[in-house]
């Protein structure tokens, strides 16, 4: 079976505010995106129970607290630069490298910019 390939708005370590849902308004660190499920996991968002078993990296089971997915759609990006959400924008450097520029402010929201 092939692994989907599709292109995302968001990775991992961008700062994202949720649209809508219960924890509309909130916002946090992205900490891993699904690319199949077109979901993220937010920091300290939509927080779920589940139960695990003992491991031996995990030696007592029982019920753990932790981040739940949230779908792509319900998030925006926050640029860094003007605290604003904000649509991402695109702009092909002279090198031919792809940078993500906020369409507010035109900062660049990639870190290694």
């Amino acid at each position: 079976m092939k692994q989907q390939q599709s292109r995302t708005r968001v990775r991992k370590g961008d700062l994202v505010r949720v649209v809508t849902g219960k924890e509309k308004g909130k916002q946090g660190e992205i900490l891993s995106v699904v690319l199949g499920k077109q979901g993220a996991f937010v920091e300290s968002l939509n927080m779920v129970k589940r139960a695990t078993k003992p491991s031996q990296g995990q030696e007592k089971g029982g019920i753990v607290e932790r981040e739940g997915r949230i779908h792509l759609s319900n998030l925006m990006l926050v640029c860094r630069s003007c605290n604003k959400t904000t649509r991402v924008g695109k702009k092909i450097l002279a090198d031919g490298k792809k940078l993500r520029i906020c369409k507010h402010c035109g900062d660049a929201l990639d870190k290694e910019a």
